[in-house]
């Protein structure tokens, strides 16, 4: 960067130049505004876009300064805009600068605003991998603040649903080609993995990109309850006039585990534990490995070695597959580099420290979590005859605390280059780009270095290609012995050629469009292609990796190309979805019965939320909703027991149902409590409708109902709130709750639980 580049950062900085803009995040069934998410936007001029803005602090080395002042200037704005609860702010924030950020003076900003300010934290999942124990650190800081966490762009890479169980996020934020391209087996895997975690962690799904209405379809079919794009508002600087406003409901914050205990001392009181010799935990550690390699790049795992000897060279073998096959490994150990291997992470464990004593190998994924945990006895007999006391287990809250204290204490990697960093509200490359440098002088009688480097890339097992992309269609300029082996042509039959010679009239032409995008912007680009081996044109699955390198003056000059044949795992993976197909139909069933309660097969409540919803968004509609509570059951159950418990509340709904006129829903919203609603043209004749209706459910519940001979009454009380147009579900549910509480129902804290329970 020139002078005159470095002083513009710093004028910018200086002088508030730094501003923000706001785009609304949406409640998808209500079309409430919830949220909005803070951009960050530089002065009128070469410096207004992020990528510019952030690229020239980061050559500046003012990026920690930026950083602050664009959180600075995210909370200013939204003070000045009004962005205050119930909304809530989302904010990017860089992991890589965030431990040192002064956040006691945005907390100062925050309680000095006239109103209350609620925050989420975006963490773009580019951090990962590079700083775990950052990230983690991280996580932990901005939940001490009482604030709310994002995980950004899940979906770009497989990271991060990996590391999805360990941030636990409040938000799941879903890349935006999720939303845009077409579906394919990655998507469904991505929609496992996020749908998992939500349902049992209570986070909200977030889907960006939805620009039209096709998006929007999709994003509600992914799952998302809130969604972000150009459909519902672009960035600007201030609220969207006019739109409805909502509070965003964030499942209770996390208890974290404390970073600095040992996995071992994680396990749970009374968790029995057995004593085995090291010959036993070696096959239970390798068995472990294979758990990881079948789930593949969406799992993490992290394994102790006490000393750097017992990483022996069988166990490298292992740990390089698991690198080049999963999606984060790390090995600690005394004595052990920061890199035992290349892509496993690592950290000299301390004399001292209580994990030097262990054998643990943890192993997390989605869907998956186990974890060996095994502490050293302190025999004095050989190596081969020691014995641990250990346990296995497949608790998940252990095994997510004992990988989050064990990747807590890997080495950072070097930051990311200046090309490759991202910017808040930007386009982000995957990966660090490369810029070619010229080769250092090789000692005097030793070979060229340039012969080095070319044999030991003829050596390697995965194909290796470079293709010259200042040259007119982008010709191959060298390819190795593997990728000869791979495409089934000797080089002087491919070299000067362009690489699509690979594709074939089956090749996905979505997947070459992402390859040709990627190469035209200067990107890395990651994926598997259908190629063609050889005359006979044999097909094959290529895992390709494809990395462009830069000049001294910036320039993408030459693509490097990474070639694996996958062919085996992708026909796996095919037959493995065969197998799906057939128990497509038993999916379908339990989907309708996620909809419906199995105690009183009533509707669920997403069901009856969905059909006031739709009542409501026509523009001339209106709605009430019925809250009822049965009493008296504790009563019930102490007596008979829970099973007539269950009895009461299924007579209940059968009577409720009974009484319901035609075009009214009613649904169990959990426990003791009932919901119904009535929609209409107008709002009086709704409302004058559901006070009868409410006088005759508290007369039908009020019978008697005969349990093992005996004749029990329990009491009905009713609530009710009604509206019309432009007026939301949590409106209702709140005037419902209100009116209840007038005859004798409980107060705010049953609300709040009924508006999330409501929305889950």
């Amino acid at each position: 960067m020139t002078a005159q580049g470095l002083t513009g950062i710093r004028e910018v900085l200086g002088t508030r130049g730094v501003r923000s803009v706001f785009q609304p995040i949406v409640e998808l069934h209500s079309g409430d505004v919830v949220a909005y998410e803070a951009l960050a936007r530089g002065p009128v001029g070469p410096l207004e876009r992020p990528d510019q803005l952030f690229a020239a602090a980061r050559a500046a080395g003012a990026l920690a300064e930026l950083d602050r002042a664009c959180r600075a200037a995210a909370f200013r704005g939204a003070v000045e805009s009004g962005l205050l609860a119930p909304l809530t702010l989302f904010v990017n924030v860089e992991p890589e600068v965030l431990d040192a950020a002064p956040m006691d003076e945005l907390l100062a900003l925050a309680e000095d605003a006239p109103g209350q300010l609620r925050v989420v934290v975006e963490i773009t999942e580019r951090a990962l991998a590079a700083r775990p124990a950052e990230l983690l650190r991280t996580v932990a800081h901005v939940r001490r603040l009482g604030w709310g966490v994002a995980l950004d762009d899940v979906g770009a890479d497989a990271m991060s649903l990996a590391f999805m169980p360990l941030v636990q996020p409040d938000v799941v934020k879903l890349d935006l080609r999720l939303v845009q391209q077409r579906p394919g087996a990655d998507v469904a895997e991505i929609m496992h993995a996020v749908n998992a975690y939500a349902q049992a962690s209570g986070a909200a799904v977030l889907a960006e990109g939805i620009e039209d209405e096709r998006h929007l379809v999709m994003a509600r079919a992914l799952g998302a309850s809130l969604g972000q794009g150009w459909l519902f508002g672009r960035p600007g600087p201030a609220p969207v006039p006019g739109a409805r406003t909502a509070e965003l409901l964030l499942p209770p914050p996390v208890p974290l585990a404390d970073a600095t205990s040992s996995p071992f001392a994680l396990l749970p009181a009374g968790t029995p534990l057995r004593r085995s010799p090291k010959s036993l935990l070696i096959e239970l550690s390798k068995q472990l490995e294979r758990e990881a390699l079948r789930i593949g790049p969406i799992s993490v795992v992290a394994s102790t070695f006490q000393e750097a000897r017992h990483f022996t060279p069988a166990t490298a073998g292992r740990y390089r597959d698991l690198v080049e096959r999963t999606g984060f490994v790390c090995a600690l150990g005394e004595g052990l580099p920061a890199e035992p291997l290349p892509g496993l992470r690592g950290a000299a464990l301390a004399p001292g420290d209580a994990v030097r004593g262990e054998w643990d190998v943890v192993v997390l994924g989605p869907h998956f979590a186990v974890a060996l945990l095994a502490r050293d006895l302190g025999d004095t007999g050989t190596d081969a005859e020691r014995t641990f006391e250990y346990a296995l287990t497949y608790d998940r809250p252990t095994v997510v605390a004992a990988a989050h204290a064990l990747l807590s204490r890997v080495v950072p990697r070097a930051p990311l280059t200046a090309a490759a960093a991202p910017a808040p509200g930007a386009a982000r490359p995957e990966l660090p780009v490369r810029r070619a440098a010229p080769l250092p002088v090789p000692p005097a009688g030793a070979p060229p270095l340039e012969h080095v480097v070319q044999r030991v890339l003829g050596t390697t097992p995965q194909g290796v290609s470079i293709a010259d992309v200042t040259r007119p269609d982008q010709p191959l300029v060298y390819v190795n012995a593997a990728f000869e082996v791979l495409s089934g042509l000797r080089a002087e039959e491919v070299l000067g050629r362009n690489c699509r010679f690979l594709q074939g009239p089956d090749t996905d032409p979505v997947a070459v469009a992402a390859v040709r995008a990627a190469v035209a912007a200067g990107r890395e680009w990651r994926g598997v292609l259908l190629n063609h081996r050889g005359p006979e044109r044999t097909p094959w699955w290529n895992e390709v990796r494809l990395a462009p390198v830069l000049d001294e003056r910036g320039r993408v000059v030459q693509y490097v190309g990474l070639q694996q044949d996958v062919t085996d795992r992708v026909e796996a993976q095919r037959a493995l979805e065969v197998e799906r197909e057939r128990s497509r139909g038993h999916l379908r069933r339990i989907e309708e019965l996620a909809r419906t309660d199995a105690l009183t097969g009533l509707p669920g409540r997403r069901h009856l939320a969905e059909h006031v919803a739709a009542a409501l968004a026509g523009g001339h509609g209106a709605a009430a909703l019925l809250v009822c509570d049965v009493g008296g059951l504790a009563a019930v159950n102490d007596r008979f027991g829970h099973a007539a418990g269950d009895e009461v509340l299924v007579e209940v709904a059968r009577r409720l149902r009974r009484e319901l006129p035609e075009g009214a829903v009613a649904a169990r919203l959990g426990g003791d409590e009932f919901l119904a609603a009535l929609t209409g043209p107008d709002a009086a004749e709704v409302a004058a409708r559901a006070h009868r209706l409410a006088e005759r459910l508290v007369r039908a519940v009020a019978d008697p109902i005969g349990l093992d001979g005996a004749q029990v009454s329990v009491p009905l009380s009713v609530g009710v709130g009604a509206g019309g147009s432009g007026e939301g579900v949590d409106v209702l549910l709140r005037r419902a709750g209100e009116a209840a509480r007038g005859g004798g129902r409980r107060g705010g804290t049953a609300r709040r639980e009924r508006a999330a329970a409501l929305h889950r």
